[in-house]
């Protein structure tokens, strides 16, 4: 049948010229187009599905999302590994999260038998204490507060056959992942109920922590709070099983509307 059909195209093609031709390519290809795109049709994303009705929302949301992203992937990196990490890992680890400070692996009795690099800047200023529970695999932070700053360190417990051998530790400044924020001054990172982290952010950090913040996470996850005479926008995120706050100062106190489109 597509012999024959052919072949009748080739002399319809020199019974009517090149113009017979190329109206019948033109039909042909926008024939195959029309076809494809019903079979296969090409993804469209559309980007005004889903908008913001809440300005304090919609800016909280701009400045936290340059930032979560780089410390959620770091989360899921460190959850992924349940075995005594290898050159490679860390390697790994350094080139794509370049804000990290330490790296350190410690044995079943807590003794530290690595850190990269072997002669931080910023020490540990006292014993990291991370408490878990006997066979629970999810990750657990430590927050020291060195006269440097503070360190936030992402830990989990790694394992050789099923027998707990010791500690992964991520140590970071918080205050790095602020400058990957596109207007630092504008978001404050909280510790419920130890400090406020931020760079630069004219904030009352007493009245933010005076926030009954474990009594308020026990329903909610996000929000608009009163600390002075100021409004902020908050959202939690959870590091493991350990819960953190951003913020910012609301544009709109009285603004009303859900994260949520539905």
């Amino acid at each position: 049948m597509r012999y024959t059909f052919l072949i009748l195209l080739a002399a319809v093609a020199l019974l009517g010229g090149c113009s017979v031709w190329d109206s019948t390519a033109e039909y042909t290809k926008e024939t195959w187009r029309t076809t494809k795109d019903f079979v296969d049709p090409p993804p469209r994303i559309d980007t005004d599905s889903y908008q913001f009705t809440n300005p304090n929302q919609e800016k909280l949301a701009k400045l936290i999302s340059p930032v979560d992203g780089p410390l959620t992937s770091l989360i899921r990196f460190v959850d992924d590994t349940d075995t005594l990490p290898d050159i490679e890992w860390l390697d790994l680890l350094m080139a794509r999260f370049p804000w990290v400070d330490r790296v350190l692996v410690t044995d079943e009795a807590g003794t530290i038998i690595f850190m990269q690099p072997e002669l931080p800047v910023k020490r540990i200023s006292q014993p990291l204490v991370f408490e878990g529970v006997w066979r629970e695999l999810s990750l657990i932070t430590v927050v020291d507060y060195s006269d440097l700053g503070p360190e936030m360190y992402i830990g989990r417990p790694y394992y050789e056959d099923i027998d707990f051998s010791g500690l992964i530790g991520v140590g970071f400044d918080p205050r790095s992942l602020l400058r990957l924020c596109p207007d630092p001054k504008e978001l404050v990172l909280i510790h419920p109920g130890n400090r406020v982290w931020s760079l630069g952010a004219d904030v009352d950090e007493e009245a933010l922590l005076a926030i009954d913040w474990e009594e308020k996470l026990k329903n909610e996850v996000s929000g608009q709070v009163q600390a002075g005479n100021r409004y902020y926008t908050w959202l939690s995120r959870y590091v493991g099983r350990d819960q953190y706050i951003y913020a910012t100062q609301s544009v709109d106190p009285n603004a009303e509307g859900s994260w949520w489109p539905f």
